[in-house]
């Protein structure tokens, strides 16, 4: 058959053949993700800038980590799913030896070594940020080559890929980070096919496990988070008062907010950390609940798109990594927002894309640009 004959076969495939690409097909962009993160990145500077006292120094930062993220992405989404999966297990083998090398020689800061500083140039990173990538993609390369739903061998398997770094993270100690990951990991099984019965069997296993970590895993400052959670009052001027004046500042946002700039609390300084991890208390007390709403469905349609980018991948390995990317997403706005607004623990965990951070925007722009890849290489044969 030739060329001509294969071309007339296929509905509109002369047309598609002959017209010239976009700028965003040959970038292997996907455009609505693309404008989506945008939108939240200008919202995120201009909640930040009220957010740290109108520091313009911090927002031209922030600004600076977006921008080497969005080259970081883009260069992320022209690799080749396949390729992706042929160096997982590499990657995720240098991320094990980064968190030994922080047990062994990690920077400690505020009572916790959870960095590794570069000699001669002075730069620290934090390898349990890029296990955030590392762990599912190793767990989605594993189980991709095999029949599924998983069996319980297949399982086991998977679960001794997370729990070493999980655990390597939790002696840092960070253990929301390390639940997190764990996490991460949980979501590609469930996206396998995980059966009912071992997903409650899984949820026991948990619940009986928690006596174990509030007892001989947990660090006193740990249960003092999670008795804040239960009773803030108890310490109004010490452990619950972020609780506290974060709730008040929620609160005090009302439906149409006080406007921007205008925030008492923050401005203040009666609301910490209102930069980074309790920024959304920021937007909510200047902008209201319609604020709160209209981020709330941003964050939304990203999840709905990198859920489309999921299910439309080629492979076993592009669904449960892409699946698995999406739902972490989801989980740190959900455990940011639930820490925030008092119905979970603070445990640290920023604002994805909107609080300060360099090393966190890094880590979320690369899961993107490898959603990105598994969207933009798709067969064409598969889109007919």
């Amino acid at each position: 058959m030739s060329n001509g004959d294969f071309v007339r076969q296929l509905p509109g495939a002369a047309d598609y053949f002959s017209r010239p690409s976009s700028l965003a097909t040959r970038l292997h962009v996907d455009v609505i993700l693309l404008f989506l993160l945008l939108l939240l990145v200008v919202i995120g500077l201009v909640v930040l800038y009220s957010g740290s006292g109108q520091s313009i120094g911090e927002v031209k930062r922030q600004a600076i980590h977006f921008l080497v993220a969005l080259v970081l992405m883009v260069c992320i989404a022209q690799v080749d799913p396949n390729v992706i999966k042929r160096w997982a297990p590499w990657i995720y083998f240098f991320g094990l030896l980064g968190l030994v090398a922080v047990l062994i020689a990690g920077t400690d800061a505020k009572g916790a070594q959870r960095w590794l500083k570069i000699p001669g140039i002075g730069l620290r990173i934090q390898p349990s940020e890029f296990m955030k990538l590392a762990v599912p993609m190793m767990v989605a390369w594993y189980l991709s080559d095999r029949s599924l739903p998983p069996g319980f061998k297949h399982i086991a398997g998977a679960l001794l890929i997370l729990l070493p770094p999980a655990a390597l993270i939790a002696v840092q100690p960070d253990l929301g980070t390390s639940i997190l990951i764990a996490s991460s990991g949980i979501f590609v099984l469930l996206f396998s096919g995980l059966g009912w019965r071992w997903i409650a069997g899984f949820a026991g296993s948990v619940a009986a496990f928690a006596p174990v970590m509030w007892f001989f895993v947990m660090h006193d400052y740990q249960k003092q988070r999670v008795i804040t959670l239960l009773d803030p009052a108890q310490d109004p001027l010490g452990a619950g008062w972020n609780i506290i004046q974060s709730k008040i500042a929620i609160g005090s946002g009302g439906v149409e907010g006080k406007g921007w700039l205008a925030g008492t609390q923050s401005h203040l300084d009666f609301l910490p950390e209102s930069h980074t991890d309790f920024i959304i208390a920021v937007l909510a007390e200047e902008f209201g609940y319609l604020g709160i709403g209209g981020i709330l469905l941003l964050y939304l349609l990203i999840i709905l798109r990198g859920m489309v980018i999921a299910v439309r991948g080629q492979d076993t390995f592009a669904r449960l990594l892409a699946g698995s990317y999406v739902m972490t997403f989801f989980v740190y706005v959900f455990v940011n927002m639930g820490m925030v607004s008092g119905i979970l623990p603070v445990v640290g965990v920023p604002l994805p894309l909107v609080s300060y951070g360099g090393t966190s925007v890094l880590t979320l722009m690369v899961s993107f640009g490898i959603l990105m890849s598994i969207h933009s290489h798709r067969k064409m044969l598969s889109q007919y």
